[in-house]
């Protein structure tokens, strides 16, 4: 009777096994999908590290303009002084000090978690695959969310209702195939008399592109920031470079003097037949003819300016103290020249915000990364 009742059980116990086994591979198959899952909704660390910096902030704005707020503030500043509003009736400076040597940007590092396995056991467990792809303007990593980057159009950001798109000509530089709008601007001087300078409508954009948390110190090769690490940004606002890049010096003048370096007409990264953008330069581009409203006359449409002058300034922003500030809402340059100051480690540096009616210049490290502007040598 027990056989009996052995045999005619199996097919029951068959089945309750076959039941489990199906659960059980269910069971694996959902806490897979669920590790994955969770795995890729975490986000990605930041490539950019966080730095230290201190809490002092740029405050010798806050008697010159009422932008104060708008204009550029970080740590690592040469002086805390030493800024000069400069507008489209006068120029002005005051004396620098120096800070305090503890200012001074600390880099430190971030982790990075590595990626999950679980991508590849859901694509081999998957009938199909797609592949997503983008296109790259160069060799190295661009960071793009559409399939394929589409070049920035500059032409767009030129002329205004006092300069005609029609007075821009174009450059190409040979090494590297980039071409730049530029135009003739006229103006008046420091001494009040007619004067002209033939300018690049752009912010240069040539070199190989180097993290923003190192030095551009490799002499060999022309080297250049890209915004937030990304060569898209390079491309539609042109490159940041450390003063001694920029002059095309050997990278040991960021923390020395090189006054004995320094040229007149100095060519610096600028292409052949072109030269570094002077204060002077400058003074007449914000002086000229047709100019109307100050600072925002060199500025382009789409960063808030009137464009009176075509100088078409974009928020390029920056990096100050090895981290990336302010794109979209602000703008520097360095002039050729060394901190009269401080030479051996600062040099002046001009700063425009989105909403700013005037320039503000100081003297900051050598160390921090900017645009830069060619003046063609006549």
């Amino acid at each position: 009777m027990k056989i009996f009742t052995l045999r005619h059980s199996w097919p029951v116990i068959l089945e309750a096994k076959r039941r489990e086994s199906i659960l059980l591979a269910m069971a694996l198959v959902f806490a897979v999908f669920t590790a994955c899952d969770s795995g890729s909704s975490s986000a990605d660390p930041d490539p950019i590290a966080e730095v230290s910096s201190s809490s002092d902030d740029i405050r010798q704005c806050e008697e010159q303009s009422d932008d104060c707020d708008d204009t550029s503030s970080s740590s690592g500043e040469v002086s805390k002084n030493s800024s000069s509003s400069v507008d489209g009736d006068k120029n002005s400076s005051s004396s620098a000090k120096k800070e305090d040597s503890s200012s001074s940007a600390v880099k430190s590092s971030s982790s990075v978690t590595p990626k999950s396995s679980c991508s590849e056991e859901v694509k081999q467990s998957s009938s199909s695959v797609v592949a997503s792809s983008s296109s790259v303007t160069s060799s190295e990593t661009v960071k793009s969310s559409s399939s394929e980057y589409v070049p920035y159009n500059h032409y767009a950001d030129l002329g205004s209702t006092v300069v005609s798109k029609s007075e821009y000509k174009q450059f190409t530089d040979t090494r590297n195939g980039r071409s730049y709008y530029y135009l003739t601007i006229n103006g008046k001087d420091k001494d009040g008399n007619s004067a002209s300078v033939t300018v690049m409508a752009e912010n240069l954009n040539v070199g190989v592109m180097v993290d923003g948390k190192k030095d551009q110190s490799d002499n060999s090769k022309v080297e250049r920031y890209c915004y937030g690490n990304d060569t898209t940004n390079c491309d539609k606002y042109g490159g940041l470079y450390q003063w001694a890049e920029m002059m095309q010096l050997p990278s040991e003048c960021n923390t020395k003097s090189c006054a004995d370096l320094i040229k007149p007409n100095h060519q610096g990264v600028c292409p052949e037949g072109w030269r570094l953008l002077t204060e002077d330069d400058f003074y007449i581009i914000l002086h000229a003819d047709g100019n109307r409203h100050g600072a925002e006359d060199v500025r382009a449409t789409s960063f808030g300016g009137y464009n009176y002058s075509g100088y078409s300034l974009l928020g390029a922003g920056g990096n100050w103290a090895y981290k990336f500030e302010r794109i979209d809402s602000a703008t520097q340059w360095y002039y050729p020249i060394e901190s009269v100051e401080y030479p051996d480690e600062g040099s002046p540096i001009a700063t425009m915000s989105r909403s700013s009616t005037s320039v503000l210049s100081q003297n900051v490290y050598k160390t921090y990364g900017s645009s830069v502007r060619c003046v063609m040598v006549e």
